[in-house]
């Protein structure tokens, strides 16, 4: 009985540690997969950054056209032409 014992103990014991290993096997790799995530996240968010200077600087060239245009059109006695 004692025997039977021991092996039952044993067995668990090595199921417990089989346990363990695979839950910090998984739990590494769902870090490695969220590390990916976030980096994948970062290169988009500084592609859009340079995106968004890119319009800004289009944006305050527009606006600078308007205001001329906007000036010609308000000029009612010609001096600005």
């Amino acid at each position: 009985m004692r025997r039977l014992a021991v092996v039952v103990g044993g067995l668990l014991l090595a199921g417990g540690v089989a346990l363990v290993v695979i839950a910090d096997q998984e739990r590494a790799s769902g870090v490695a997969a969220v590390r990916a995530e976030v980096q994948r996240i970062e290169q988009q968010l500084d592609s859009s950054h340079e995106e968004n200077l890119e319009l800004a600087e289009k944006l305050t060239a527009l606006r600078s056209q308007i205001a001329e245009q906007d000036a010609k059109l308000a000029d009612t006695t010609g001096f600005l032409k």
